[in-house]
């Protein structure tokens, strides 16, 4: 970006002054830089009727680093003065000590914009948010009878980002986000299930609170719930599954895409550590990460260092070609970062992370690849899921899933768990639909006790072999 200003802190730390002190916190360190945001947001939740949390909060500090091989030192403060900063700097120069390192080049500018700096929260007033959650709560009840609770909420927030080098370039990001989601509960004959649907991305909250995208958000959500109330025990066993397209990508993200994070490979904790060049998916998997979608959740004009965000390329035809990167593990690596450097605020040090990871399409025809599952599970949609980076091994929880016998898609199942290894699960994939499509705009990922917004993608797949939890035999 080419702003360089520090517009919202610009009467309470002097540019000038901030870089002095950040040079002497890097004097000798293989790279660093000074990170300031501003983040506002608000939420509101409407639950059986009623308000139950209506929120407001406004955060700003700043976060220092100085970075020397594999240590970095880090200090971050709420108090944007000089006297902190100088604080601050001291604390992080102790992971520099009295060595001779070799500054790392800058990143590369862009002048690339692909989202708006429009407040999403001034969209509407605060009146006119609650209308509109009390008019989903309504639609969702009137719907079907067997609604005996709705949850709506709403949440926005623009985040501010300034990045001071230490050669002296200072670059900006302003990133808005907006979300709606929707959950309802079902009755009927004594047994309750339920159903939420939702989405978003980086604009503001006008293009979520009308009527055209709200109501289709409750019906999916009714459906969702209707569906596993006629849900039967799912199976338990080996079988093969097919994935739908979209959200089921989540499985994709935790199974494979942390495994190709540059940190665990580069320290060869990861279960694809020393196989670049190597086969580790069936012919035909090309997965990207791609943090240059416009509007998207887990797009970034610039990383939290201030690299540009890349169209990267992960797996091609099957072969590991590429590393997820933030600088300091590209350096260590000998390779260039690749944007993928992200912290979940000021407080926090940039570590290598995904944006929007998904999985090409391919050329089967979605109703061919169901038609040619003899007896499985087809699974729509997932709620949480877990990996252990050393092996890949993965377990998710499938919200909407139907047992498919000779190609026939049965009943729904309820219960059903997914237990696989990434890299074996990338092998086993059997077939590859031509309806690659990304998720609705409602993930967040996890690592080191950090949290940021994502984006997943996929299209319907076949793997063979996978573990099926259930409850049934």
């Amino acid at each position: 970006m080419s702003d360089t200003r520090f517009a919202p802190f610009e009467t309470q730390l002097d540019e000038e002054r901030a870089l002095a002190v950040l040079r002497e916190a890097t004097s000798g360190a293989d790279d660093g830089e000074l990170f300031l945001e501003r983040r506002r947001s608000e939420a509101l939740v409407f639950d059986d009727g009623r308000v139950k949390n209506a929120s407001y909060d406004a955060a700003e500090g700043f976060g220092l680093r100085a970075v020397r091989g594999e240590v970095s030192g880090y200090a971050h403060s709420t108090e944007l003065t000089e006297s902190a900063l100088k604080r601050a700097a001291e604390t992080a120069r102790l992971a520099v000590g009295a060595g001779g390192g070799t500054m790392a080049p800058p990143p590369q500018g862009t002048n690339l914009r692909l989202y708006s700096d429009t407040d999403p929260m001034s969209d509407a007033t605060f009146a006119t948010k609650i209308d509109i959650l009390k008019e989903i709560d309504a639609f969702a009840r009137d719907l079907d009878k067997r609604v005996v609770q709705v949850s709506a909420s709403m949440a926005a927030s623009l985040q501010e980002v300034f990045i001071l080098r230490p050669e002296g370039g200072l670059v900006s990001d302003i990133r808005p986000m907006a979300r709606i989601n929707v959950s309802v509960i079902v009755e009927e004959n004594g047994r309750r299930e339920s159903g939420s649907h939702g989405g978003g991305g980086r604009y503001g909250l006008a293009g979520l609170i009308t009527p055209d995208t709200w109501q289709p958000a409750v019906r999916e959500a009714l459906r969702i719930a209707l569906v596993n109330l006629r849900a039967e025990a799912a199976p338990a066993g080996q079988m093969d599954v097919v994935l739908g397209p979209g959200w089921p990508g989540v499985l994709l993200h935790e199974a494979v895409g942390h495994g190709l994070e540059g940190d665990f490979n580069r320290k060869k904790s990861s279960a694809f550590a020393g196989l670049m060049g190597q086969q580790v998916a069936a012919k035909g998997v090309t997965v990207l990460d791609d943090g240059t979608i416009p509007d998207r959740r887990g797009s970034i004009t610039i990383d939290d260092e201030g690299t540009p965000s890349g169209k990267n390329v992960l797996i091609e035809d099957g072969i590991l070609v590429g590393y997820m990167q933030d600088r300091q593990n590209a350096r260590l690596m000998g390779v260039t970062p690749t944007g993928n450097g992200r912290r979940e605020s000021f407080a926090h040090c940039p570590m290598p992370r995904m944006t929007n990871t998904y999985m090409m399409g391919g050329e089967a025809d979605p109703a061919s690849i169901l038609a040619d599952l003899k007896d499985g599970i087809y699974a729509v949609g997932f709620g949480g899921g877990q990996v252990d980076i050393t092996n890949g091994k993965f377990v998710f929880n499938c919200t909407e899933a139907y047992r498919v016998k000779n190609g026939v898609v049965g009943a729904p199942v309820k219960g059903a768990t997914l237990v696989g290894d990434g890299p074996t699960a990338m092998r086993q994939i059997r077939a590859i639909g031509n309806d690659m499509a990304l998720d609705p705009g409602i993930g967040n990922c996890g690592k080191q006790g950090q949290w940021v917004p994502v984006g997943v993608g996929q299209p319907s797949l076949m793997i063979g072999g996978l573990t099926v939890g259930g409850s049934a035999t």
